[in-house]
This record gives structure tokens, C-alpha cells and sequence, in this order.
């Protein structure tokens, strides 16, 4: 008999990925999307699905290399659209298809030059609202051909705009390009994010920031839209709002998440968000729900309640709310929901669901409708449990503790610790590779590590006192938290002292090169992606505002704040060697970080490496390159910590 091994790389980035699920109104079909892997052409293949209740299966709707995503089932029930990636290889954009349940091919409905990114049926299903990239400008195209291509920046946008077209539409307009959408806002004051409709098809509700600029992200204003009269009201909200946003059965009140605001005072922006409901007739109310944290969602209004889905700690929920306040839950409470889906009446829902140890599945009406988790069954598995600790103030802090299937509590296991990015996100007992795209956890397991994922201060689902804790502390009172971490699976005895690594990206990739500069507690680090020097981010970053909202200031009116809590500050203390691994392409964190933490521990003869991977943004779109991350990142830890001979990080 063959002995059960872990999951290889290979085959954790081969995982299938279940999500966007989509019910019918009848209650009797769902769609969603299944994500796989083809290394042929080194390119992840998304695929719709659809279940039929009826029959008791599950059937593909779209196979090949045409990428759908986005199902959304018809109000009758019969027909569903989704979004499929066509055009010429390199310029593939997304549109809105239609197809019935049983259909073959979908037929086309348009045709938008930079493509579809959000869409909705109307009401009576004849038509789509969608969200589409204004057009160009035509004296900025003139201007171009002239003079060559070159942008104002922070006075050029191409913002989102809202569009509706019908669906029937001939065909062979495609052709020549043309267009028989109808475009609702003009893409000059505003940025669109989310929308949705009246029952009537009368309305429109919409999210929008002032341009398309992240730095705007922050300024969301709420917008409606009398289509057939062609008035637009902006509302007057004085709060920090959320992207979602949802009309009631009856069309006369808005559901939206937002948290209060104060001028001038960046702290603000870091807190727990709540429901609001406005009456159109009567103003608003807030509604108090003391379980639902700050990443409280909106997803429908149903004639049942809301269906919300909020972070409870390391568990995402769904539940309907209630006009009174209650919540009734529609899923376990240690559950991770992805996605969610509900019908108009409120009697069935579907959702894409994770729990311990597990990847996610499909269920409809609370019933497992997939069966993903399969291919595990002939392989080890480690498993997850979430531990607590007390830091330095007392504060508690949960993790999650990976251990070996044979785990041995008399055993000191090497420990490598990893840190989720954010600051605000957590990490989750689940097995996923979405969440842990470059890190192998498996692979350190069968190497004999335990592995810790801390959940330190800042982290959302613990509360607003816990969000704000980090309030010009970073790298400091959360190093603080982590290290905590460290020495309490050190002091149970199941953490060999001497032999303790810790890596992360984005965020985490900023405690880590904190540990990496600032402690000898670490005899190896690897820090991906991370923000090294807060002055160089700030000046680089498409979002300074993000520095802004945690350290409460500029670096030219504070530059005290950014040097006390920047790595590069504690260059000269810098020991462990350190592996650094950065997106060519990362807008969020560009690549002067990493090139400025690479050039300081050069100068301070620490080991190091850098590698920039080309044409990759925040995140690998390639499993090629997901498994050159975690095979770099296994072969540093081997090295540094179990002592294996080190090998070529360029070879593999």
C-alpha cells in the first residue's frame, strides 16, 4: 500500500475554486464558477456551472478557453447572463453573454471597447444596466496623435459609467463597432461602483467616488438616478461609506454600510461600519447590530429581510436582517462564506462555503451540492486550529496553529510564523489558496515545521478597539502581538527557540521586513511585496491616503512618525537573512521598496536575495508563477532553518 503524502505545490495551486454562486428565482438551479488550472498554457480557466435540483447534478455551461464569470439568472428564471472574456489574445475583454440553461453558446450582447466589469438584469428581464469605462476623449485622442502619449496626472480619468442596453440586439453590429447601449452618466464627476434597481425598473441607486483615482476612494458618495425622468440627486450622507448598496422590495428605502466621519481626524477611517437605512420619505435610521463587524456587506433585499454577510472574528457569516434589528442566521457560525446569492421572496439561498480544514463548496439552501473536498482523500492533510495569547499590554490576540497530522505535544517542532496582509484582514482555519497564494504551507508541514498565523491588532472581525490599536503603532505595538505569539508556543513547548522563521506579504511583508531590520529572534525572513520605508511608499503608492488613515499625518508635516515606524530605519541592526520577493508591476507597493530594503542589507553584508517577478502586479495571474514564489520561499526556510544545502532560487 502506497504511504498518504501532503499535497505537493503543484497540486495545491490545482485546487478547484468554487465560487459566485447565483440562484434561480424558482429556487431549483444554481450557477457558479469553477476555477482550475491549465499548465499547458500556464493560465488559470474559469468555467460556468449549473445544478440542477430537479435532477440532482451538475453540469458545465461553458468549457475551453473562454473565460465566464459573473452568472445572474433571469427574473423568469429560464435564461442566465454571465460575463466572457473574447477579442483578440492580449486585448480580451469582458461582456455580457446570454444563454438558456440547457443552451450550447451564449449569444453576445455587447460590445464595450475596455469591457463590462459589473451588470445587472432589469427588473422585467429585457434588458441589463451595466458598468462600463467612459469612452475615450476625443480631444485627448487628438491631442495624442499629435504631441505622443502622455497623461496629467490627477486631472485625466476614465471613470466608470453607468450604461443600459436591450437584449435583443442584431448581431452583426459587431462588426462595425457600434453600440446600442444606452449611456446614463457621463463618466466627468463621478466614478461608479456598485448599483442596483428598483423594482419597477424606474431607479437607479449607485455608489461613486469623485474619479477613478484610489485616492478617491475614500470621498464614495450615494447617487440616484429617475431614468425616465432624467433627474440625478446625489444624497446627502456625511459618513465614511462602503461600496455596496441595495433598493427594498418596494423601492422606497436604500440599504448601505458606512461608518461616521470626522473632518480632519484619520482615525476616524478605521472603524466598524453598520447598516443604514434611508427612507426616502423620511431620512434615515441606523441599525444597531452588535454581531456584525466592520466588513458588514449588503448583498439583496429580500421580502424576508436583508441578506447581509459580515466577519465575525475567523468566521464570515450571512444572515437576513430584519426591519426590527434581529438577524437570522442562514449558516453555521463557523462558517467562511465567499459569496452569496438569495431569491426575491427570501425562501432559498445558495453560497459558496469553507469550513476547517477545508476548501470551499457549493450549497443550496444549506445543502452541500459539490463535492470538492474529494480530492483529498487519498492525501495527508495538516490540520488548523485557532489558538489565543496575551501581548505585552494584555491585549488577547487569536491565531491560527498549523500542525502535522501526527502532531506531538512533547515535541519542539522548528516554527515559521506568517503574516496576513491588511492590516485590516485576518487569517482563517480554512484550506485555501486563495487566501495563501505564496506561501506552502503543506510543504512546510511535511518538511516538520508547525506554522502560526497571527491574528495581531488591526486585524478586522475583532471589534473597533482592536481595528484602531495599530493607530500610529505600526510595526510596533503588532510586532509586539506577534512576537507574543512566538514565545507562547515557545513556552508551551512545542516551538523550537533556535529555529524560528517568519515571513508575509503586502502588509505582512512590512512586519516582516520589521523583524527583518529590528530582531534577532529570526534566523530566516522572507518578505514579499512589503512596504519598506513609509516616506518612499507614500511618494510612490496609488494609495497614500492609506498611510494617512494609520499613521494620522503626511510625512513633511511628521516626519517622526514615518521614521520611528519605518524598517529601513533600524538598517544598521539588520542580521537574518532575508529573502525579498516583489511584483515588476505592483501599483499598490511599488518595487522602490524592495530595491531600498535589498540595497541596505547589501551595505550591512546580511544575506539576501531580491527577486522581481516581470509583469506581475499585486498578485501572480499565472500558477507558474505561484509555484516559483512557494518553491523559493520552501528552499529559503530549508536552508536557513533546517540546514539543507541551498539551492539555485532562479532554477528551481
Amino acid at each position: 500500500m502506497n504511504k498518504k503524502a501532503y499535497l505537493s505545490i503543484e497540486e495545491i495551486i490545482s485546487l478547484p475554486t468554487v465560487s459566485s454562486t447565483n440562484i434561480s428565482e424558482d429556487g431549483k438551479n444554481v450557477a457558479f464558477v469553477k476555477k482550475t488550472v491549465n499548465w499547458k498554457d500556464n493560465t488559470y480557466r474559469n468555467n460556468l456551472w449549473i445544478y440542477d435540483k430537479d435532477k440532482g447534478q451538475s453540469i458545465p455551461l461553458t468549457t475551453g478557453g473562454l473565460e465566464s464569470t459573473s452568472p445572474l439568472w433571469a427574473p423568469d428564471s429560464n435564461e442566465i447572463a454571465y460575463l466572457c472574456s473574447v477579442g483578440e489574445d492580449g486585448h480580451k475583454k469582458n461582456q455580457i453573454f446570454v444563454t438558456t440553461k440547457g443552451g450550447s453558446g451564449g449569444v453576445q450582447i455587447t460590445n464595450e471597447k475596455e469591457g463590462v466589469s459589473k451588470f445587472k438584469w432589469e427588473p422585467t428581464g429585457k434588458g441589463f444596466y451595466y458598468v462600463a469605462q467612459s469612452k475615450e476623449d476625443v480631444t485627448i485622442k487628438k491631442r495624442n496623435e499629435l504631441y505622443g502619449d502622455f497623461q496629467h496626472i490627477g486631472n485625466e480619468y476614465q471613470n466608470n459609467c453607468l450604461y443600459y442596453i436591450e437584449k435583443t440586439i442584431p448581431q452583426d453590429s459587431f462588426e462595425h463597432e457600434e453600440t446600442f447601449a444606452e449611456q446614463l452618466t457621463d463618466g466627468k464627476e463621478f466614478h461608479i461602483y456598485d448599483f442596483d434597481i428598483s423594482s419597477d425598473g424606474k431607479k437607479v441607486v449607485f455608489t461613486a467616488a469623485p474619479s477613478s483615482n484610489m485616492q478617491d476612494y475614500i470621498n464614495i458618495e450615494l447617487y440616484i438616478l429617475d431614468r425616465l425622468a432624467g433627474n440625478l440627486e446625489k444624497l446627502n450622507i456625511d459618513r465614511l461609506l462602503g461600496v455596496n448598496v441595495c433598493f427594498s422590495p418596494d423601492g422606497n428605502k436604500i440599504c448601505y454600510s458606512a461608518s461616521t466621519r470626522e473632518k480632519h481626524h484619520y482615525k476616524t477611517y478605521i472603524q466598524d461600519r453598520t447598516l443604514v437605512i434611508v427612507d426616502m420619505n423620511n431620512g434615515e435610521d441606523f441599525l444597531p447590530i452588535s454581531e456584525i463587524d466592520s466588513t458588514v456587506t449588503p448583498l439583496r433585499w429580500t421580502a424576508k429581510g436583508i441578506l447581509t454577510k459580515w466577519q465575525n472574528k475567523t468566521s464570515y457569516v450571512i444572515g437576513l436582517l430584519a426591519d426590527n434589528g434581529t438577524v437570522e442566521m442562514l449558516c453555521d457560525k463557523d462558517s467562511f462564506i465567499m459569496d452569496a446569492s438569495i431569491t426575491r421572496d427570501g425562501n432559498h439561498h445558495s453560497y459558496s462555503k469553507a469550513i476547517t480544514n477545508e476548501i470551499f463548496e457549493i450549497y443550496l439552501d444549506d445543502n452541500k451540492i459539490t463535492n470538492e473536498n474529494g480530492f483529498f482523500e487519498e492525501k495527508l492533510k495538516s490540520n488548523r486550529e485557532i489558538i489565543t495569547w496575551h501581548s505585552t499590554d494584555g491585549f488577547e490576540i487569536e491565531g491560527v496553529l498549523s500542525t502535522p497530522v501526527e502532531f506531538k505535544a512533547n515535541k519542539k517542532y522548528p516554527l515559521l510564523v506568517v503574516l496576513h496582509g491588511g492590516p485590516a484582514w485576518a487569517s482563517f482555519p480554512i484550506f485555501s489558496d486563495c487566501f495563501n497564494e505564496k506561501y506552502p504551507i503543506e510543504q512546510f508541514i511535511e518538511k516538520g515545521f508547525i506554522v502560526l498565523e497571527p491574528n495581531y491588532r488591526g486585524s478586522s472581525g475583532y471589534g473597533n478597539e482592536f481595528l484602531q490599536a495599530n493607530y500610529r503603532k505600526l510595526g510596533m505595538a503588532d510586532y509586539g502581538d506577534v512576537i507574543a505569539g512566538v514565545d507562547h508556543l515557545i513556552d508551551k513547548g512545542i516551538a523550537d527557540k533556535d529555529r524560528v522563521g517568519v515571513m508575509g506579504w503586502s502588509y505582512g511583508g512590512y512586519l516582516s521586513a520589521f523583524c527583518s531590520t529590528t530582531s534577532n529572534k529570526f534566523k530566516a525572513v522572507s518578505v514579499g511585496g512589503a512596504i519598506t520605508n513609509w516616506s518612499t511608499y507614500y511618494a510612490n503608492t496609488d494609495i497614500p491616503y492609506f498611510i494617512k488613515m494609520h499613521l494620522g499625518n503626511d510625512p513633511w508635516n511628521d516626519p517622526e512618525i514615518y521614521m520611528k515606524t519605518s524598517p529601513m530605519t533600524y538598517i544598521k541592526s539588520a542580521c537574518t537573512p532575508t529573502l525579498i520577493q516583489h511584483g515588476e508591476k505592483d501599483v499598490r507597493i511599488p518595487t522602490p521598496n524592495a530595491y531600498e530594503l535589498y540595497r541596505g542589507l547589501r551595505d550591512m553584508k546580511v544575506d539576501t536575495e531580491l527577486i522581481i517577478f516581470k509583469g506581475m502586479a499585486y498578485s501572480p495571474d499565472q500558477p507558474g508563477m505561484k509555484v516559483a514564489i512557494m518553491k523559493q520561499n520552501l528552499m529559503w526556510f530549508s536552508h536557513y532553518i533546517l540546514g539543507e544545502s541551498m539551492k539555485d532560487l532562479s532554477v528551481l
